[in-house]
Parts: structure tokens; sequence; C-alpha cells
């Protein structure tokens, strides 16, 4: 039995949840997203953005052998917000699962997924002028 780093773990993830229809990107967790204010400056004059592995976080239980996933989610309005988080909560599923079997682990894996925004091309509600009326006076 290898060890597994949480960095691979949370990049498998990162990958699977990037890889269904209705995920525009990963949103950072309040600790990424400290310390990406902490550098505001430098991202100001050309730093990257934050990798897709900001927006998971991954925790093991070697006790129990159980792996805890946190996937925080920025949809689009293609699909219903619903039915693309069960699919990312599945594909991280599967994929971390065949990771970690591959390296002779066979814990519990569990996955909590948070849709954070969901980005999409809706029209603006237009207020209308109030009716004008020619010759109208009140009697």
């Amino acid at each position: 039995m290898t060890t597994v780093d949480p960095a691979g773990i949370e990049q498998t993830a990162a990958r699977a949840a990037l890889a269904v229809p209705g995920v525009q990107e990963l949103h950072p967790s309040l600790r990424h997203s400290l310390a990406d204010a902490a550098t505001c400056l430098r991202r100001t004059f050309g730093s990257h953005p934050p990798s897709p592995e900001a927006g998971v976080h991954a925790t093991h239980t070697p006790e129990a052998d159980a792996w805890h996933l946190e996937v925080r989610c920025v949809l689009t309005d293609h699909r219903r917000a619903l039915d693309t988080a069960r699919d990312v909560r599945e594909s991280v599923r599967a994929a971390v699962s065949s990771q970690l079997n591959a390296r002779g682990r066979t814990g519990n894996v569990t996955i909590v997924v948070t849709v954070t925004r969901i980005n999409g091309d809706r029209t603006p509600l237009r207020l209308h002028a109030a009716p004008q009326f020619e010759n109208f006076s009140p009697e």
C-alpha cells in the first residue's frame, strides 16, 4: 500500500469536476481567496489565476482510510444545477476511487459539492415606461 498525497487527490478531483458538462470553473475556498487577496498587487501585474485545485479540498482520516472532498463549483445555466452537482459528485467519486484503488487503497470516499454561483446569458429585466395617454383628463 502506498501513501496518497492529498494534492494529487485534489488534482484528480478538479480534472473530473471540470469535465462535467455545465461546470464553468471551480471556485477557490476561503483559505485560497484570502491568500489571493494578500497577493492582489502581484496579481495585478500579470500573476496567474488560482489553479483549479483551489476549488477542491481533500482531507484524509488515516484510522479509517477515509477521504472527504469538498468541491466548489461555478456552473453555467445550460443545465439544472442539481443534475450538474450530482454528475460532479459521481465523476469525482469515480476518478478518486480509481486513483485510490490503483494504489491499493480501498477506503471510503465522501464528496460534498457546493454550487457557489450560476453564470448565464439571462437578459436583464427591462422596466417599461408608463403608457402615455393623449388628451387624458381625470374626471
